[in-house]
Order: structure tokens, then C-alpha cells, then sequence
């Protein structure tokens, strides 16, 4: 796991490369590489690369980058890891090549300088590279199917600048800083920023599953390589191909495949340990692989002792079953009070999540850990959350309401004139909004609607915000083409938004400021598209399935138990003082973090 950036400048009219800012950039970085640092300049001047490196895959200095091909014509630096590179490497061997190392990253470049982008649904892992090509002066940038490792572009008339993080791009001096309201209205209506938008008008997100081609004349062509929409609606379409009879073993089959493959690494690794279903799965797949040397970390808080919120005794009930070690990391709130200014530091867009993973991300790094499995992804992939029964609920009952002109106004204004002060704000807006998926699920997963922003934000940056945004097109767009059921789509939905906007965004910026990698097995395109037909056919209980996996059943309390969620008391440790009116929620920090960023 790593920092990468370069800066291309690809105009006769821009002056050669700054260096220095190529170094700003990429020592911004340090925490995602502790473990050693590169830059490779192009003879000429025009293209430069740095690289900061946390060694997890051939450790030694052979496998440090910017790495160049041997014939010269190509250079790449990459952040993540290839899980399935022993197999490409002999594939790649079979038909004459020579390593010069045992990592992943010359596999890959090998495979680029082969096949181009059509190797990158070869590719079983996280990841995001750029490939300098010095022959036809072009960059190609890439990101995995899920968007697992974050890659961000600015490109002006004359310069390419590319990195894995906005703070990064803005730390080299040579971005502008003005802000882009599509990107904080997007963030307080969604939470986090939806990609490709950033909170800065110069600065886009390469797309999940997308590359990028830049040539010498600065034309971006950006395509799209992998729609989890399509990979959905094959699922909807094979799922009479596959008997129930047959659902648990292939499930099994393809979870410990994928599991097997994230355990790839020449240092130790560890897990992260709720009391869930999904992160207890992990674990104990680990250990039955052979993995007995597992550093479990779970964290605990005071306010949540002797409650169900309290992940402590199921999880060491869970390391005690496979005989995994088990650390247990307090979290106060005076700790987290100190730690304020930190985590805002980290956070490289805003975000009303990601507190409980920095968390157990700090308690990894204080452990020395580099790798950590998570649990995350089994939610969306099995339809864990209330959102799979709520949505299409929503939309079966407000269809034909929503299209008789004049109710859903008539229902909004209603509502307004007769509301508590406690209800939510949201609920006269459900026939204006819930008779479609997109709007459906905009309501379930919003923290401001639309309609509010103009009282929350300036008029103008409200509207034009809005404008550039167009949510609505913008969550269609997930679904498109129709992934061709319910559960279908509301699967492509939480995968394409809660998931890789802000679970794995979080997951990225927590991990990285503590130097640790997170890898995620049940967020696998590999995975999915082996189980997907199963996963489209089984109308219920599709976490029993994944429960069955391990060949040892789970313990019979960690079946049982309802979804909680993995939480920490931020209300209570942010709330205000005693005899105060206000209470505190995430829309209470939404605002705050937007109005930090706009008065910065």
C-alpha cells in the first residue's frame, strides 16, 4: 500500500516539471509509505513520478518504484496490492519473459506492456496505477472494479497532476483551491463526497472500475471497463441456472477462495473483530486457511459496557473458537477529544463517518500491524441492511401516488404545516421522491434533501451545486443499464454509493494515516461474479449462506444476534453542554465539517 503522484506536462507552452512540488506532493503522503520513497524524472523534463511505499510484497528495495521496464518505454507507480500475481507471473513466464523481481508491480507492468487495458479484468486485487509510455507520450491511469484504492486527477490546458489524495494534490502548490459546490452539496445530502466530484472545482476522482488515457495534446478519453449494473443483471438473468441444492457449496466455495487470496503477504497480518456476522466470517476463514498467527483487534468503550453494543465478549468467544490472538483497544472520551484536530487532518474530503475505523486502525499501528482484514463489503453483498426490504417497500407503495399531479406538493406542505420539531424533516418529501429507486434511495441514505440545502448553504452555492450535481441523473446512472430485480438493484446501489463513496473512502484515509493496510475479502469482483446468480436467486436469508461457510459453524450467538452496526458514542462525546437546547447528529457534523471547509 502507497502514495503515488506525477505531474505531466504535456504543453510545449508549460515550463518542464517543478521537482520540488513533485516531492511536496508526494512527502504530503508519508504516512500511506513509511518504508521508502522514489522519483523518476523523464529525460526531458516533461514527466516525473514519486512514490512513497508501505512494504507488504517482496520487501525488499528490488520492489521499491517508480519501476521502469527493461526496454525502457514504460514506467509505473502503483498503490495496492495483486493478490493473484503468482499465477500472472507464470502465465507471463510461460511465454518467455524474465523478473527481475518477486513483486507484484513488475508482474503488472509486464502485463500492461502485453495486453494493455484489457488485462485489467485479469487483475484479482485493489489497486490504482499510472503507466507513463515514454514511445506515444501518453499516461494510462487505472482503478480496480470497486474503487478500493483512490486515485485523483487535475489536468489544465497544459499539466497532468495525479495522486492518491486531494490534500496531496493541494499540498504541491500547483492546484487551485477554489471549492466546487457540486461537491459540498453533494456531501451534505449524501454524507461524503460523490466521485468523480471532489469539494474542489480542479480536482476529480478516476472512476471505480474506469481508466484513463491523457496523451501528449492533454485529450482525456475516460472509459469504463467494469459496471456492477451489468455484472447485476447477468446475475438476475443466470440465476434459474443454479438449483438450491447447490447455493451453500458455491457461496462456501467462492468466500474461501476469495479469502485465501487476501491473506498474499510477506509480513504478518491481522483482523478487525466485531461481534457481526461479517467480520467473525473473515476471521474464521483465515484461521481454517492456515492463518493461526491472526492478531484480532476489537474496540471497546466505556459508555457501550454491559449494553449489545458492547463487541467484547462475542468477539473473544470468536478468537477463543479458532485460537486466534485477541487485543481488546480502549477508546475514551478524552481520548478522542485530543484526537479531534487529528482525524480532521487525515480526512481528505469530508466525511460523517470513518470515526470508529480510525479507531481500530490506530490500535493496529500501535500493535506494529501492517496488513488487517475487514469484514466490510458482506452487507451489500447479502443484502444485510434494512434498505434491501425498505426501498423496494417505498417504491411499490408510492409508484402510482407519485405520478397523480399535485399530491406530492400538496403531501410536502401538509406535513410541513403539521410537524413536530422531532419528526423528520424528510417524510413529507416520500411521494416526490420514493416512487423511483434513485429517489428512494436518495431519501434512505440522505442526511439533507435537496430541498433544505438553500436554508443550510448560500443560495448560490445551493443552487448551482444542485444544478452541477443533478443527483438524481447521478444515482440513475448507477443503475443503468437495469440490474433487473429489487434486491438487485438496490445491491448495485449501496455498492456503488455507501460502499465505495464512504466505507472504503474511510476505510482508505483511516488506514493510511495510521500505515496500515485494510484488505477486504467480500469486496471482490472476482467473488461477485461467481456468486451473483446465487445470490440473485435466493429471496432470503442470503447471510446464512455466507454463514455457512467456514467448515466450523459460527457460534450459535453470533447467528443469532441482530445487526447493530459498529458504532462509537460520538453523539454523546460531541454533544453540547448540559441545559443546552441543541442536540448533536450527523446532520449537526455535516454542517460543521462543511462550514470548517468553506471558512478555511
Amino acid at each position: 500500500m502507497c502514495g503515488i503522484n506525477l505531474i505531466y506536462a504535456f504543453s510545449e507552452n508549460a515550463p518542464p516539471v517543478d521537482r520540488e512540488e513533485l516531492l511536496r506532493t508526494r512527502d504530503s503522503m508519508s504516512r500511506r509509505g513509511p518504508d521508502a520513497v522514489g522519483e523518476w524524472h523523464s529525460p526531458d523534463g516533461r514527466m516525473s513520478m514519486g512514490h512513497r511505499r508501505l512494504s507488504i510484497i517482496d520487501i525488499d528495495e528490488s520492489g521499491n518504484q517508480p519501476m521502469t521496464s527493461p526496454d525502457g518505454r514504460y514506467a509505473i507507480v502503483f498503490n495496492g496490492e495483486i493478490y493473484n500475481y503468482r499465477e500472472l507471473r507464470r502465465e507471463l513466464e510461460a511465454s518467455g519473459l524474465h523478473f527481475r523481481t518477486t513483486s507484484d508491480t513488475e508482474v503488472l507492468l509486464a502485463m500492461f506492456a502485453r495486453d494493455g487495458e484489457r488485462m485489467l479484468m485479469k487483475l484479482r486485487g485493489m489497486f490504482a496505477f499510472c503507466v507513463w509510455d515514454a514511445r506515444e507520450r501518453t499516461v494510462f491511469m487505472a482503478r480496480d472494479p470497486y474503487g478500493i484504492k483512490p486515485l485523483y486527477y487535475a489536468l489544465t490546458p497544459t499539466t497532468l497532476r495525479v495522486a492518491s489524495q486531494v490534500k496531496a494534490l493541494l499540498a504541491g502548490g500547483g492546484v487551485s483551491r477554489t471549492l466546487d459546490p457540486a461537491g459540498i452539496v453533494g456531501f451534505l445530502v449524501r454524507g461524503t463526497v460523490p466521485q468523480p466530484f471532489t469539494t474542489y472545482e480542479a480536482i476529480r476522482a478516476l472512476p471505480a472500475g474506469g481508466y484513463a488515457i491523457v496523451d501528449r495534446h492533454g485529450s482525456t478519453a475516460v472509459h469504463r471497463y467494469f459496471s456492477l449494473a451489468e455484472v447485476y443483471r447477468e446475475g438476475v438473468e443466470r440465476s434459474h441456472d443454479v438449483k438450491p441444492a447447490e447455493w451453500q457449496e458455491i457461496i462456501r466455495e467462492a468466500v474461501r477462495e476469495s479469502v485465501r487470496y487476501h491473506l498474499v503477504a510477506d509480513v504478518p497480518l491481522g483482523a478487525f473483530l466485531s461481534s457481526g456476522k461479517d467480520s467473525t466470517t473473515v476471521t474464521a476463514l483465515a484461521a481454517e486457511a492456515g492463518y493461526k498467527e491472526l492478531t484480532c483487534v476489537t474496540i471497546r468503550c466505556a459508555e457501550f459496557v454491559g449494553t449489545k453494543q458492547d463487541e467484547v465478549p462475542l468477539a473473544k468467544l470468536v478468537a477463543d473458537e479458532y485460537g486466534v490472538r485477541h487485543v481488546v483497544r480502549a477508546v475514551t472520551r478524552e481520548e478522542f477529544t485530543a484526537d479531534v484536530p487529528r482525524i480532521l487532518a487525515a480526512m481528505d474530503q469530508p466525511t460523517i463517518d470513518g470515526w470508529n475505523s480510525y479507531y481500530v486502525n490506530k490500535a493496529a499501528g500501535e500493535l506494529g500491524m501492517k496488513v488487517m482484514l475487514s469484514g466490510t463489503g458482506g452487507d451489500e453483498l447479502f443484502g444485510g441492511y434494512s434498505s434491501f426490504r425498505k426501498i423496494p417497500r417505498f417504491v411499490r407503495a408510492a409508484r402510482v401516488p407519485s405520478k397523480v399531479p399535485g399530491l406530492p406538493a400538496a403531501v410536502d406542505h401538509l406535513y410541513r404545516a403539521v410537524r413536530s420539531s422531532k419528526s423528520s424533516p424528510k417524510s413529507g418529501l416520500v411521494l416526490r421522491y420514493c416512487g423511483t429507486y434513485a429517489g428512494a434511495y436518495l431519501m434512505k441514505r440522505g442526511v439533507f434533501m435537496p430541498e433544505e440545502l438553500p436554508s443550510v448553504l448560500p443560495r448560490e452555492i445551493a443552487e448551482e451545486g444542485l444544478r452541477r450535481l443533478d443527483l438524481l441523473s447521478h444515482i440513475r446512472g448507477a443503475l443503468t443499464p437495469d440490474p433487473g430485480s429489487p434486491f438487485a438493484r438496490v445491491a448495485t446501489l449501496e455498492s456503488s454509493y455507501f460502499m465505495r463513496d464512504q466505507l472504503l473512502r474511510d476505510i482508505d484515509w483511516t488506514s493510511m494515516s495510521h500505515s496500515v493496510e485494510v484488505r477486504v475479502p467480500l469486496v471482490d469482483a472476482h467473488l461477485l461474479k461467481k456468486i451473483v446468480p446465487v445470490l440473485c436467486a435466493a429471496r432470503d436469508h442470503k447471510k446464512l449462506l455466507l454463514l455457512g461457510s467456514p467448515a466450523r459453524p459460527l457460534p450459535d450467538a453470533i447467528v443469532r444476534r441482530p445487526k447493530t452496526g459498529f458504532l462509537l458514542p460520538i453523539r454523546q462525546w460531541l454533544k453540547p453542554p448540559a441545559g443546552s437546547e441543541h442536540t448533536f447528529g450527523m446532520r449537526s457534523l455535516a454542517l460543521m465539517l462543511a462550514e470548517q471547509l468553506m471558512t478555511a
